[in-house]
């Protein structure tokens, strides 16, 4: 406990001391708890109820739901959803996540329930906290008022989860005497706001353990709100906070990494970029693999030294759009005008090479695994020999969750049918948070600084400890990497005075651009798309494009006014419903 914070390992005890039991629905009582109230209103039953809200972070062991159906990073929702990925694998497994890949899935399809239960019994955890350390006699004032700010900091997240999928929500809270009577009729967004201000105002700056969140944290988020509500103002004013004086729970302040690929190994979490982040371990000696990250468990090359499970395949729309012009920027609105060369098509035995003549952005090779490039410490990527049909869902694999050869002794855990790993789930990067500032600036007006602060993330990318280099021997990939850039790596930042003159317009759709770029393959995809505005044209333009391509994605259909949020879940209405009515009203167009 020293450096990490192992939420999974005690969410056994956190549940004795009277968590809700998580069954189909969110509307079912609480269980009543192993121990006394005496016990459970102490500081070990608090810290134990506290904990446990903490843990489900990352949805495992919940509610019966697999863990892929509520992975913390929403990678069916977000990436699969939002076209930077396909489903992958082959069009029988899990099936469920087609009709969510391609915008025509009804309220019966179970992942949504799953998503709904987890996030609602994470809801459930934060109020057990909130309803009883009032009354813990053992706990001083100070230490009851930073709980109570964990504990709104972390109901906050799970409703903004609930919120941005579903839109439409009930809000059950520690006072809430019926959850069962509760309507979803009301609009949420200040409750969600002001759980983030309860914690902002009232976090320290640092905490004792990394994974825990500080003040700086909550500010992010508080702005992650304001910006969905279109608070520009508010929105720019906290993320001058945050960018000013943020720092991480350790305190550090906050900054980008000079390596954009180390946000993405276990050897280098908890950095000075990481805001927030779901934290995992492996090869703990608790002997239990919940601990590391289950969300991804399918997400590894087929038939690979990872033995599982080709689902999670980076798009070739996503490929594409990592092409860069002469002068070593973005091709905003023609990146598809030319395809990038893959091996799309190519046998696995036959010969293959990468086009190293066109200009890309470096950060393509630490999110895309592609044919003929160092796939990590793990050898040359073998193309189609790595995907499981690639006649179904393209020639890519997923970098980003993928731990390396060197340390998977110890940042790997494959105990289970399906490896884990000690990733951390980044659910809020530093990066982020000034792509975030960069868009209200420009909605302000303010295109300068909107331009400055692209710029700082771009620079970064420039930088060659952010690029991918070629093997010094070949034959032995953990040797280390030679000089030798992979690709031809052309990025620069956008010159003084661009933003001011392409207009706030065209300014928006390149800090649009920059998030898809710097955040790809991390579950914001399609959240962005919807908040936007742009969902249906750019949905619609990516299953025209990609399901010529590929025949996962050709039945894709994205309709205006409905699919920018998912269905309420059909078992939850059926579950809620009494005397023929249900409190809970499906979203429009289900």
């Amino acid at each position: 406990m020293k450096n990490k914070f192992k939420y999974s390992i005690f969410l056994a005890a956190a549940l004795t001391f009277g968590t809700t039991a998580c069954k189909d629905s969110f509307f079912d009582l609480p269980a009543l708890g192993a121990l006394s109230d005496a016990q459970l209103k102490s500081r070990a039953g608090i810290d134990a109820l506290l904990i446990g809200a903490y843990g489900g972070l990352d949805g495992t062991d919940m509610g019966g739901a697999s863990s892929w159906d509520v992975a913390a990073d929403n990678w069916i929702y977000g990436t699969v959803a939002g076209g930077e990925a396909h489903k992958g694998s082959d069009g029988t497994d899990q099936a469920g996540i087609n009709t969510i890949m391609q915008h025509i899935a009804d309220p019966s399809n179970g992942f949504f329930n799953s998503k709904w239960v987890v996030s609602f019994e994470g809801i459930a955890r934060t109020n057990a906290v909130l309803k009883n350390v009032g009354e813990a006699s053992d706990i001083s004032d100070a230490d009851k008022k930073s709980i109570q700010a964990q504990a709104h900091f972390l109901r906050g997240h799970y409703y903004f989860e609930l919120k941005k999928m579903f839109g439409n929500i009930p809000w059950v809270d520690e006072t809430t005497a019926d959850p069962a009577g509760v309507a979803n009729n009301t609009d949420v967004w200040p409750k969600i706001e002001a759980d983030f201000k309860f914690a902002y105002d009232n976090l320290p700056n640092t905490q004792s353990q990394k994974g825990r969140a500080n003040k700086w944290a909550a500010g992010a988020y508080l702005g992650k709100a304001q910006l969905y509500q279109k608070k520009w103002a508010d929105a720019k004013a906290t993320f001058d906070a945050v960018i000013a004086n943020g720092v991480t729970s350790a305190g550090e302040k906050y900054g980008l990494l000079d390596r954009y690929q180390d946000n993405f190994n276990a050897a280098t979490k908890n950095s000075k970029e990481s805001v927030f982040a779901v934290q995992q371990v492996a090869n703990d000696g608790s002997n239990s693999i919940n601990n590391g990250n289950q969300g991804w468990m399918l997400n590894f090359p087929y038939n690979s030294p990872f033995g599982c499970c080709g689902f999670y395949q980076p798009s070739i729309d996503l490929a594409n759009s990592f092409q860069t012009d002469a002068a070593g920027l973005p091709l905003v609105s023609s990146y598809n005008a030319k395809a990038l060369k893959n091996d799309q098509g190519i046998v696995a035995t036959a010969a293959f090479t990468p086009d190293k003549t066109v200009s890309l952005d470096p950060r393509l090779d630490w999110t895309v695994g592609r044919r003929g490039l160092p796939f990590h410490d793990w050898g040359y990527h073998p193309g189609q020999a790595w995907i499981r049909d690639q006649s179904y869902a393209g020639p890519y694999s997923p970098k980003k969750s993928v731990y390396w050869q060197a340390t998977q002794g110890t940042y790997a855990d494959k105990s289970s049918w399906a490896p884990g790993s000690a990733i951390n789930v980044n659910l809020i990067r530093f990066s982020d948070v000034l792509l975030m500032s960069a868009e209200a600036e420009a909605q302000l007006g303010n295109l300068a600084r909107a331009q400055e602060l692209v710029n700082m993330v771009r620079a970064r990318a420039a930088k060659e400890d952010s690029w991918l280099h070629d093997y010094s021997d070949p034959a032995n990939p953990m040797g280390g990497f030679s000089s030798k850039p992979a690709a031809n790596y052309v990025v620069k930042v956008y010159p003084a005075g661009a933003f001011a003159g392409m207009g706030k317009d065209a300014a928006l759709k390149a800090i649009y651009f920059e998030r898809k770029l710097e955040l790809a393959m991390e579950g914001h995809r399609f959240f962005d798309l919807s908040r936007w505005g742009i969902a249906a044209e750019t949905m619609n333009a990516y299953f025209k494009y990609e399901g010529a391509i590929t025949p996962d994605v050709a039945a894709g259909k994205f309709t205006a006014g409905k699919n920018e949020i998912y269905p309420i879940p059909l078992r939850q209405i059926d579950l809620s419903t009494k005397n023929g009515t249900s409190p809970l009203k499906q979203n429009p167009g289900y």
